[in-house]
């Protein structure tokens, strides 16, 4: 149970150690800052130069650089209520179709004998024609005991990053699937993925591993250059510092603490203002497609779409900036903020499709158990499962 006396005078006890993590982040912003403005007064060859030693540096440079040498563009648009607001999100949208698809999943539990998994992806277009009517579905999965044990391991093994990954695969694959429909469309969607591009989160599993996801993400930017269709890795919360780590590098320092790109630029901006756009250049420990990493094909920026929080985190592939598509894919961004207040309405509406509440998987099992006893199979419940059933019913 929890006292909310005991979590109070816990939190009491160590209050130094937050006051001490405040006083650190705003001597790091402070720092930081001074790097920027240096920055400003570097060309994009000055900085390559300056570069040429770090292989990755966590950034470089776009042709943005020396159009907007201030780092972070005003977006230019003024309104006096949402309902201008909406006004303008409306025209921007009329007849541009937006795609999202997210994903959700149930892990295998130890509670029941016979290891299952499985996955949920939803996914939602919007043809932003009156004409037409939007589109939401689900595709559903299930992962049986063969396609989640590992071939080293015990019986008893089953580990969740099978159904982890199946999602992830599921949703850049179904994206696929639409950009390629989409290939000799008149109105080219914009098509949202929920989540970052640049899979660094994967370098820590074994190399078969990491190649599903970078296999996954390739074959989207693949799919997305080929067919000309927009793909947006939109990160709501970002915590990538890849800016900060090039001023790192450009400064020959290692900083004690780094901050967050979002942070740092945060003050800068305004409602729809954004960064200027450069290129992943990353260090981490992902295995590189053909001897190069990938993540030199995405682009980075970050956009404000609220007025008090931090702006977001958008990853795109490098050939929207090459062909003059990036302030049109970013407009239509900024107006499905607008509609979804503050959140792409298309992401939201996927996330609604596609999530497995708790009171989902109860049913899942339910339905799982009626085919166990169907099927004969020799389905047992621990009695931890059972006393928790019995609690709450």
């Amino acid at each position: 149970m929890f006292r909310r006396e005991r979590a109070i005078a816990a939190l009491e006890a160590k209050s130094g150690r937050f006051a001490g993590y405040d006083a650190r982040l705003r001597d790091a912003l402070a720092a930081y800052e001074a790097s920027l403005r240096e920055l400003a007064s570097f060309s994009a060859a000055e900085i390559e130069d300056r570069l040429q030693d770090v292989p990755w540096p966590g950034a470089r440079p776009t042709v943005e650089h020396d159009r907007y040498p201030g780092i972070v563009l005003p977006f230019g648009q003024a309104w006096s209520n949402h309902q201008e607001a909406r006004a303008w999100a409306k025209e921007i949208l009329t007849g541009v179709p937006t795609v999202a698809v997210d994903g959700s999943q149930i892990t295998p539990t130890k509670e029941i004998s016979v290891p299952v998994g499985a996955v949920q992806i939803g996914w939602f277009v919007n043809p932003h024609d009156a004409a037409q009517g939007y589109v939401k579905d689900i595709h559903f999965e299930v992962l049986p005991p063969d396609e989640l044990a590992e071939e080293d391991e015990e019986v008893a093994g089953f580990p969740d990053w099978r159904v982890n990954a199946r999602r992830f695969c599921l949703e850049c694959a179904k994206l696929v699937e639409m950009m390629e429909a989409a290939r000799d469309a008149e109105h080219k969607p914009v098509c949202f993925f929920d989540g970052s591009l640049i899979v660094s989160f994967a370098q820590h599993m074994l190399p078969e591993r990491q190649r599903l996801y970078v296999d996954a993400v390739t074959r989207m930017l693949d799919a997305s250059t080929r067919c000309r269709v927009p793909l947006v890795g939109y990160v709501d919360t970002s915590y990538a510092n890849d800016l900060a780590a090039m001023l790192d590098a450009l400064a020959g320092r290692r900083a004690p603490q780094r901050v967050s790109d979002g942070a740092l630029l945060r003050a800068r901006m305004g409602w729809g203002d954004r960064s200027t756009a450069w290129i992943c250049a990353r260090e981490d420990q992902v295995l590189p497609v053909d001897g190069e990493k990938y993540y030199e094909r995405v682009c980075l920026l970050c956009l404000k779409t609220t007025a008090d929080n931090p702006p977001v985190r958008l990853e795109l592939p490098r050939w929207l900036l090459e062909a003059g598509q990036l302030d049109r894919v970013l407009d239509v961004i900024r107006a499905e903020c607008v509609v979804g207040n503050g959140y792409p309405y298309a992401v939201e509406t996927a996330d609604a499709v596609a999530v497995i509440t708790m009171q989902d998987r109860e049913r899942f099992y339910r339905v799982f158990q009626e085919f166990a006893e169907k099927e004969r199979l020799p389905l047992r419940s621990s009695r931890k499962a059972m006393s928790k059933t019995n609690r709450r019913t």
